[in-house]
């Protein structure tokens, strides 16, 4: 599965981004997805998963009623809605995909996309 993430910018904080990340073959549905992001200088950390079937769903602390994981198979396409979006949002952005359930830590996932920037300005 190779993996491609898009959608970053800069925007003001309050605003709001929708990230996508475009996964090709056929074996997409089969895979669990996350969104990771790691800031200048900080480790990468763990933002949002999604299941397979997309039924079930996990967030950071950090963002828990601001972000929204979601998938569309039919298209090989998982999704980060960020809303309310903070300066301390501010990182790069990457898409994973694995088959060990809402994992928290990176090294539960196989794939990675090359990242996209969110910029959060105040």
């Amino acid at each position: 599965v190779q993996l491609q993430a898009f959608g970053g910018g800069l925007v003001q904080a309050g605003g709001s981004l929708r990230l996508s990340c475009a996964a090709s073959g056929r074996t997409f549905s089969s895979y669990d997805m996350a969104w990771f992001r790691q800031a200048p200088g900080k480790e990468r950390e763990f933002v949002a998963a999604i299941t397979w079937s997309g039924s079930m769903t996990a967030y950071a602390d950090s963002v828990k009623g601001r972000f929204t994981i979601s998938r569309y198979n039919a298209k090989n396409t998982v999704y980060l809605q960020m809303n309310s979006l903070k300066p301390e949002d501010t990182a790069v952005y990457y898409c994973a995909g694995g088959k060990r359930g809402l994992a928290g830590l990176p090294e539960a996932y196989d794939y990675w996309g090359q990242g996209t920037l969110v910029t959060v300005s105040s």
